[in-house]
């Protein structure tokens, strides 16, 4: 089943899905449309979803967060629930101060999260889930505020969750904590132009030394490879998707050449991409 909101003044969208409607759901088909966040809730039995061309364990009442440039594809959706936005109907960016999941639970450098709920979250997710379904129903002038305050109340859930399980004990408020997601935010809006920590330290008026030193302190991979694993992830998705040549992905990720380009796909994946394209199978 699909239920949609659409808000015909600034574009907003808000899709409530379930069952046989999420079949086949794949990014690249949808991306010429428009650009969703995604969250997606298991409400059924442990099964998998693919994300990025990887597998990924997918536990009974367990919440996935997926950003609009993900590929995604499930393989069983009877269970699934999956909440769809797009900038207009709510920007997390904007809204930062509000829900505080830039750069962590969206754009963040702790890899694909898989947060699993206890007792209590979920109990609040089930009943969150039907104030929704309810509220679809509901058509009138403030419908759009109502669904606009249940998804903010569903991401500041899913957030503290992340934090729960991702920040180390007294640090979930910490500056310490904001810096890295402010360079997480940074690099995915200039990491086609811009490859160096350099660039970010500058940006955030601090030093390399100090960027290196708080990613480390967060345990997650250092920010020289938080840029490369980005470049990385989207020359990917160029070639899996995509019939643009390599001189034209190399183009679009800022790289001197073709040359320069397949010497650092190489050295991160042990294969050029003319080769990864050629295993590539688009599902």
């Amino acid at each position: 089943m699909e239920y949609s909101f659409y808000d015909n003044i600034n574009g907003g969208i808000l899709h409530l899905l379930t069952d046989d409607s999420l079949k086949g759901r794949n990014y690249f088909l949808e991306r010429s449309k428009v650009s969703f966040y995604t969250i997606v809730f298991n409400v059924g039995i442990d099964t998998f979803i693919e994300i990025d061309g990887v597998n990924h364990a997918f536990p009974a009442f367990s919440i996935i967060p997926i950003m609009f440039n993900q590929s995604y594809i499930f393989r069983n959706t009877e269970d699934i629930v999956m909440w769809q936005f797009n900038r207009e109907f709510y920007c997390i960016v904007n809204h930062d101060k509000e829900v505080g999941c830039a750069g962590f639970l969206f754009y963040g450098s702790w890899g694909q999260l898989v947060l699993e709920t206890n007792e209590e979250v979920r109990r609040k997710l089930l009943l969150l889930l039907g104030v929704f379904r309810e509220e679809f129903h509901d058509r009138d002038d403030i419908q759009g505020n109502m669904l606009r305050m249940l998804l903010v109340r569903l991401i500041i859930t899913i957030t503290r969750m992340a934090r729960e399980k991702y920040l180390p004990d007294g640090e979930k408020t910490d500056s310490r904590f904001d810096l890295l997601r402010q360079f997480n935010l940074l690099v995915e809006r200039h990491f086609r132009a811009e490859h160096e920590v350099q660039f970010y330290a500058a940006a955030l008026y601090k030093s390399p030394k100090t960027l290196a030193n708080t990613f480390a302190r967060f345990h997650t991979v250092s920010p020289l490879q938080i840029i490369h694993q980005r470049l990385i992830l989207e020359a990917k998705r160029l070639l899996y998707y995509t019939g643009k040549s390599i001189k034209e992905i190399s183009a679009d990720l800022g790289f001197e050449d073709a040359a320069h380009f397949t010497k650092f796909f190489k050295n991160h994946l042990k294969m050029s991409p003319s080769d990864f394209k050629k295993s590539a199978v688009v599902v």
